[in-house]
């Protein structure tokens, strides 16, 4: 029944003047903005609305600002808070805190998962202290990066803000500095610096705010690097040592950071006009790079292949800081400068 249900929505069509992309040609949502859990998004690519899910007694765990989170092989839920009772919370699929820890991060922002040997870890970046560490699960602190000295623009500790990390098939360790001076730096698995590239500027291989970094290798091609250059509202792509390939062009998107889950490329857009407003929403890619949905947005729309900036919905998010797919595509998503607010779900219909 889900099948044809959403063959019927692929094949429904409505005429305008402006192309809307495949799986995009559906009716409006009329339901009202004060349902309980509504349903957001568009085509194949639409969501049930849990904003009680993560809502914990923030005497026991409080939160700040909520970041980015990770889901590990036992389908725990890791997410940084910036709150200085605890920097991790770890969640189960339902909601529940498992555990707590960490008072070392007060700006803990980025948070990478990788596994090594059958073994996880993540990475930790953290603006405030200008550090990125590699850490267990449980918070024991393995290997620190801090001021890269092999670059001679960085004068001072305080003008490394690293925001990001993505981890090769290799080992190789790539650090965004996109609170800094938005270079990235790649390291080998052991911390032995290899290189820098980017930098802050208008030209093709540099950044505005490269906010975030992942490795892309889907359809069995080579990795590359997925960057967000967030103040442009661009990713830019690039080798993995470091040579610009295209930028993907997303006006209104300012983009936290690129996660691919069976590969479809998903983000969520921090703001769309307004810094001072709360008017964020997630987005959904294609292997194309076309954007297929728009979970507290507006219908995806393209006039001569270029994509057209989106509108907020008005109810459904309020600063959305980045997403965590599970293994039945529903998001998780923690949430920056909004209230203290915890993480909310989306349940894939």
């Amino acid at each position: 029944m889900e099948k044809s249900r959403r063959d019927f929505i692929k094949n429904t069509g409505i005429a305008t003047g402006i192309t809307i992309m495949p799986f995009e040609n559906i009716f409006v949502i009329t339901k009202p903005a004060k349902e309980d859990n509504p349903v957001i998004g568009h085509g194949e690519y639409k969501y049930k609305v849990d904003k009680s899910w993560g809502i914990q007694d923030p005497s026991q765990f409080p939160v700040n600002d909520c970041h980015e989170m990770v889901m590990d092989k036992k389908k725990r839920l890791f997410m940084t808070t910036t709150h200085p009772k605890n920097n991790i919370l770890i969640y189960n699929q339902s909601g529940k805190i498992l555990d707590a820890w960490g008072t070392d991060y007060p700006g803990a922002h980025g948070l990478t998962l990788i596994e090594e040997g059958g073994e996880e870890f993540l990475f930790i970046t953290d603006p405030e202290t200008h550090k990125v560490c590699k850490t267990t699960l449980k918070g024991e602190k393995l290997l620190e990066f801090s001021k890269p000295k092999e670059v001679d623009a960085y004068k001072e500790d305080t003008q490394f803000k690293p925001t990001e990390t993505a981890i090769a098939p290799n080992g190789d360790i790539y650090i965004a500095d996109g609170y800094g001076l938005d270079y990235i730096m790649q390291y080998d698995a052991k911390g032995k610096f290899i290189r820098y590239f980017g930098g802050k500027g208008t030209e093709a291989h540099q950044f505005d705010c490269c906010h975030g970094i992942t490795i892309d290798s889907r359809e069995g091609k080579p990795p590359t690097l997925l960057i967000t250059s967030r103040s442009a509202n661009e990713f830019k792509r690039f080798t993995m040592d470091g040579y610009y390939l295209e930028t993907i062009s997303l006006p209104g998107c300012y983009i936290c950071r690129p996660v691919l889950k069976n590969d479809m490329l998903y983000f969520a857009v921090i703001v769309t006009k307004d810094w001072g407003k709360y008017d964020g929403m997630l987005a959904v890619l294609n292997k194309k790079n076309e954007v297929v949905s728009l979970p507290g947005g507006s219908i995806p729309k393209y006039n001569n292949n270029a994509f057209l900036a989106p509108e907020y919905d008005q109810k459904t998010f309020f600063n959305p800081h980045d997403v965590c797919i599970d293994d039945d595509e529903n998001i998780y998503v923690p949430q920056w400068n909004s209230g203290k607010t915890y993480p909310l779900k989306l349940t894939r219909v």
